[in-house]
Order: structure tokens, then sequence, then C-alpha cells
């Protein structure tokens, strides 16, 4: 699912105030990371992922294949930070309704 600039921005507006929950440190991504992620794409739909001091991966490079690994999509990249977005398929949670 390919994001507009416009949807891009509804997003980054929204995890501007969330901490992040995903953290890769010197394990770099491991299948629990992969895991881990995914459910918590599942329950909340957008994330705020950090990459930690330890960790062999630039920010860019952990998004694209945590990204990649999950069928999500890179939200933004700011620092050690960045935001992954997936559409849930639970009926269950308040979902983002995209504009």
């Amino acid at each position: 699912m390919a994001l507009s600039g416009k949807n891009i921005r509804q997003l980054r507006s929204l995890a501007h105030h969330l901490n992040p929950i995903i953290h890769i440190g010197k394990s770099d991504i491991t299948d629990s990371l992969v895991k881990e992620t995914e459910a918590a794409l599942e329950a909340r739909e957008l994330i705020k992922c950090a990459v930690q001091d330890g960790s062999t991966l630039e920010t860019r490079e952990a998004a694209n294949l945590l990204a990649n690994s999950t069928g999500a999509e890179v939200v933004q990249v700011i620092g050690h930070r960045f935001a992954l977005y997936r559409e849930s398929s639970r009926d269950d949670i308040e979902k983002i309704v995209l504009s």
C-alpha cells in the first residue's frame, strides 16, 4: 500500500507524540523482533521504533528492513527513531482513518 504525501503528513503528526515501543539493539533485527513488531502493528497500526547505540544498522537501513519484514510502510526517520504504519486486520481496535 503506497501512502500519499497527505497520508504521510497525517501519520507523521500522529506519530510525533508516541514513545518508541520497539528497540533495536546489538542483535539488530531478529525473528523475535519481527514478530514483536507485527504484534504491535496489529494492535496499534502506527508505532515508533528506536535504534540504540549498540546496533550495527543505520536508522534508515533498520527502518527499511523492518518495514519489508512486516509489510509496513516507513512514515518517518529522524535521528535514531522511525515510525512504521500498517493497517490492522483486527476489528476490535480504533483504526486510523487516512484522509
